[in-house]
């Protein structure tokens, strides 16, 4: 792959067309759709405050994708993703790109009351509509096909074997990244402190480093400161930091399959990581939002929440060690749990590309194609990403998404 130099603190212009606040996944989409497309033609600047990327969703993202969603957009979203990697070398457009394979072991929903069951119905109906391999299993049917699980609970199963699983998101980042600034996209390792408005437009963005530059749209890429960057062009917007701990384990009895990724009724979910097994859950107690640079673990939550769930579900599983943990925040959407996408109705250069809450990786190609649609043609061309639209935040009506971990 071609050398890239290194990214400067300073911009070039003083004037940009679009200015992407965040360099993160969801930023580098946007980037690399619109230096991608032959019909935009505009300067671009990508603003990022830490190019590690270490305290970035994603940095401690599990890289998942699944089409299991309530709301049949987020089904098609998956399904354009999932397009996107199996044919991840073609589209980027470069030999040297590598292939990304797919490990599709499935998600697996267990549903401990008649509520849940029905929602799980409900939604599978929904999904088998628009082509995704979700089936229904009963109690009898789980038990044959999956032996290692403790079933006395549970209801039923929602379960897609089909395109379905884990990615390697991050490849799929840092190639969206080299290639965006390869065709042109400029980087700066920077922080954008404040915006001017004037006529419901954004006219001049200010940087920490004493640059005001004019611009003609900003994008708001900045996960979970979604809040903090709205702000500054004086938008409140419902995103907050929502802390989600992860863990990898090896077990002394390893199952003899691929175990799908399996979300227990307690709210913990556990799946196959290669040679080992990867689980993750929410805090104990009330899921609050925490400070935006909170990653510090909570070592309670595994002996007490996390491995006593795994093992009642898996009493093969009752013998396992922590190889590795770590902590991260989901830019977390408190209206609906879905995304926020397009423009401000009121500050009509103003862009969100936010609130995923937890869905950001297998979202990405979708929303990065979407908002080059916006920025290019006005419109949206690929899918119809106007359910996410802020009104409905105005208004105060939720696009509610259920199957969110």
């Amino acid at each position: 792959m071609q050398k890239l130099n290194p990214i400067a603190r300073q911009p070039k212009r003083r004037n940009y067309d679009v200015i992407i606040v965040g360099g993160a996944m969801i930023g580098a989409s946007v980037a690399w759709f619109l230096s991608a497309n032959a019909d935009f033609n505009g300067s671009i600047l990508v603003v990022e405050q830490d190019p590690s990327y270490r305290n970035s969703g994603t940095a401690h993202t599990n890289s998942c994708v699944r089409q299991q969603f309530f709301n049949e957009i987020n089904v098609k979203i998956s399904q354009y993703a999932v397009e996107f990697i199996r044919d991840f070398a073609g589209r980027i457009g470069d030999p040297e790109a590598p292939e990304i394979p797919l490990h599709s072991f499935g998600y697996m929903y267990l549903a401990a009351n008649d509520h849940f069951a029905q929602v799980l119905q409900d939604s599978q109906r929904l999904q088998a509509a628009c082509g995704a391999g979700t089936r229904i299993l009963r109690p009898d049917a789980l038990a044959q096909a999956f032996p290692f699980y403790h079933l006395d609970d549970i209801v039923l199963g929602s379960h897609n074997p089909v395109d379905e699983g884990y990615f390697d998101g991050n490849t799929m980042f840092d190639w969206w990244r080299r290639k965006a600034r390869q065709n042109g996209i400029e980087y700066v390792t920077n922080q954008v402190v404040s915006m001017s408005r004037a006529r419901g437009k954004v006219t001049a963005v200010t940087l920490a480093s004493g640059e005001v530059l004019g611009v003609g749209h900003v994008v708001n890429a900045s996960g979970t400161r979604a809040a903090v960057t709205a702000s500054m062009a004086g938008i409140a917007v419902p995103i907050e930091p929502r802390k989600r701990y992860t863990y990898v384990f090896e077990a002394e009895k390893p199952l003899p399959c691929d175990l799908p990724l399996t979300v227990d009724p307690s709210g913990v979910h556990v799946r196959t990581d290669g040679m080992y097994y990867m689980a993750g859950s929410p805090p104990m107690g009330d899921d609050l939002a925490v400070e935006y640079d909170d990653f510090a673990q909570d070592h309670s939550l595994w002996e007490e929440k996390v491995w006593p769930a795994i093992a009642n579900r898996i009493p093969q599983f009752e013998a396992i060690r922590v190889i590795n943990s770590w902590a991260g925040n989901y830019a977390y959407n408190t209206l609906d749990q879905n995304a926020v996408v397009g423009p401000h109705p009121e500050v009509s250069n103003f862009i969100f590309v936010n609130g995923f809450s937890g869905h950001g990786f297998q979202q990405a190609p979708a929303m990065g194609r979407g908002v080059m649609e916006l920025l290019t043609y006005g419109e949206f061309r690929g899918l119809d990403l106007t359910p996410f639209a802020f009104q409905r935040i105005i208004d105060g009506e939720p696009f509610l998404e259920k199957a969110v971990i």
